[in-house]
C-alpha cells in the first residue's frame, strides 16, 4: 500500500474547511462512496454537498439533536437543510453518542462514565476525530452507511471541518468494531 501523508492544520477551526473537504474527496478516486458529514448549522452540510454533486457518493450529514443547545431549539438552518436535500445529501438529526444522558449523570452526580471517558480519549487526538468516529457510528445506527464500509468522515473543532479520518464503520452497539483507518487531515 503507498504510503500517505496526513496534513496538520496549526490551528483547529472553521478556517479551515475548504482544505478539509479538499483533503476528503482524494478519497473518491480511491472508489470511496460513503460520506458522513458532522454539520450543525448546515454549512458544512452544504459545502460538502456542493462538492460531491455528480459524483456517485452517499453524502449523510449529521446534525445535532433538537434541545442541544436550548430547549425546542433545532440548530440546522431551515435553507441549509433544503439546499443539501436538494443536492442528493440525506440528514440525520440524533443524539450525539458521547453525550445525553451521561453527561446529564456527570452533571448532577460529578463523576465520570464509560462514553464520557471515551469521548474523552478520543479528543486526545483532536476534537473532530471524536466527532468523526461519533458520526459515522450514528449514520451506521440510522440505517444510512451499511455497516462494515469504509467512510470519509469529517468532523471539526466548534464550527467548520478541520478533521477528515477514514473509518471502518459499525453500530453503536459494535463501537469496538470501529476502526479509525486512517487520518488525513487535523489540527495539531
Amino acid at each position: 500500500m503507498p504510503k500517505k501523508e496526513i496534513f496538520y492544520f496549526d490551528e483547529p477551526g472553521e478556517k479551515n474547511s475548504a482544505a478539509a473537504v479538499d483533503i476528503a474527496l482524494r478519497y473518491l478516486a480511491e472508489g470511496k462512496r460513503h460520506f458522513v458529514v458532522a454539520t450543525t448549522r448546515g454549512a458544512s452540510g452544504v459545502r460538502f454537498a456542493e462538492a460531491l454533486r455528480g459524483k456517485g457518493a452517499n453524502l449523510v450529514c449529521i446534525t445535532h439533536s433538537a434541545g442541544f443547545r436550548e430547549p425546542n431549539v433545532q440548530e440546522l438552518l431551515p435553507e441549509n437543510r433544503a439546499k443539501i436535500e436538494s443536492l442528493g445529501g440525506k440528514i440525520w438529526t440524533g443524539t450525539i453518542l458521547t453525550h445525553s444522558i451521561e453527561t446529564a449523570l456527570a452533571q448532577k452526580l460529578q463523576g465520570s462514565y464509560p462514553t464520557l471517558l471515551i469521548a474523552n480519549v478520543l479528543r486526545l487526538f483532536s476534537q473532530g476525530t471524536k466527532v468523526a468516529v461519533e458520526i459515522t457510528m450514528e449514520a451506521c445506527d440510522a440505517g444510512l452507511i451499511p455497516e462494515g464500509e469504509e467512510v470519509v468522515a469529517a468532523g471539526g473543532t466548534g464550527m467548520g471541518t478541520d478533521t477528515v479520518c477514514l473509518i471502518r464503520c459499525a453500530a453503536s452497539k459494535r463501537f469496538f468494531d470501529v476502526r479509525v483507518l486512517e487520518i488525513a487531515c487535523k489540527p495539531r
